[in-house]
Parts: C-alpha cells; sequence; structure tokens
C-alpha cells in the first residue's frame, strides 16, 4: 500500500532498509522506532515508549492500533513462512530491490514446505 498510495519504490526501500535516516518526518520515524520494539524486544518497551508517541500526537487508540497492526503483521508473515505460502503475483510484479528488502524469511523461490497430504 505504501507503494502504490504514498511512496516510490525507491522511498520504501530506503525506508526499510532505515528509516531513520529516509526523509520521514519525526513523528513517522518514532512510529517507526516503536514498531521495531514491538516485533523484536516486546519486553523491553516501557512507559516511556509510549510517552515520545504521545509527544508526536498520537493518541492512546492510535497507540493501541499501531501496536496491534505490528503485532498482527508479525504473526501472519511468521505464519506464512511456516508453511511454505509463495508470494502473490503483484509482490513478483514489485521492482527487484523493492522485493528484495520486502522478503522476510525465506527468499521468494526457495520456499520447500508442502501443505499437501
Amino acid at each position: 500500500m505504501l507503494r502504490k498510495d504514498l511512496f516510490s519504490a525507491e522511498q520504501v526501500e530506503a525506508i526499510v532498509r532505515d528509516f531513520r535516516n529516509a526523509g520521514l518526518e519525526s513523528s513517522e520515524v518514532a512510529m517507526l522506532a516503536y514498531v521495531e520494539k514491538v516485533i523484536h524486544h516486546t519486553h523491553e518497551i516501557t512507559p516511556e515508549d509510549i510517552s515520545e508517541l504521545r509527544s508526536h500526537r498520537f493518541s492512546d487508540a492510535e497507540i493501541l492500533d499501531i501496536t496491534l497492526a505490528a503485532s498482527a503483521r508479525s504473526f501472519f508473515g511468521r505464519v506464512l513462512d511456516a508453511v511454505g505460502a509463495e508470494p502473490d503475483d503483484v509482490c513478483l510484479e514489485l521492482e527487484e530491490g523493492l522485493r528484495e528488502v520486502l522478503a522476510v524469511g525465506r527468499p521468494f523461490g526457495e520456499r520447500s514446505v508442502s501443505t499437501s497430504r
């Protein structure tokens, strides 16, 4: 959706590679830093992390939405990788650099888990 509606392929690739230096607004950087912590270091989230988001004018409802969206995306991605799901054709049509940075888990084409009985 970011590629389709908001950013060029190069911008999305820059955000994925290093969101802190991708030309985003400070509120977007704060949100993505929080998302990174939700995905990789949930046990380290502190009240200060929430205060940081509030200082960028995120409401409590928006913070919950960010948390839920990041958690759901992480969970769903792990499930897809575990069962060897192949990406949709639309993913395969993305620019090569963008496709590479968006791949999580096994690279496209190397998924070999079979779900047949």
